[in-house]
């Protein structure tokens, strides 16, 4: 069964962010994953706009998902993510 990773994700650093998407894309690729949302220009239909960007992966299943979280090539993207003390934050 196919399971999904969702991020709802703060930038306030343009270039780390482009350093993480530039390593975390071949490593969702290399498990398998595909972006089913990444980057839209969301609308809000209800509620208050938090202004988080929202990207969901999918995975084969929650097995890949995980082996991919843990991954030496997706640990080496989140050092680029994770340059303040409140990931994921950019």
């Amino acid at each position: 069964m196919p399971a999904l990773v969702l991020a709802r994700v703060k930038i306030s650093d343009a270039e780390a962010y482009k350093e993480y998407a530039a390593r975390s894309s071949p490593a969702v690729q290399a498990f398998g994953g595909r972006f089913v949302v990444r980057g839209a220009t969301p609308e809000k239909l209800e509620g208050e706009d938090d202004s988080l960007r929202t990207v969901v992966v999918e995975f084969p299943d929650i097995e890949t998902a995980r082996a991919w979280h843990k991954s030496e090539q997706y640990t080496e993207a989140r050092g680029f993510r994770t340059v303040s003390n409140h990931p994921p934050e950019w």
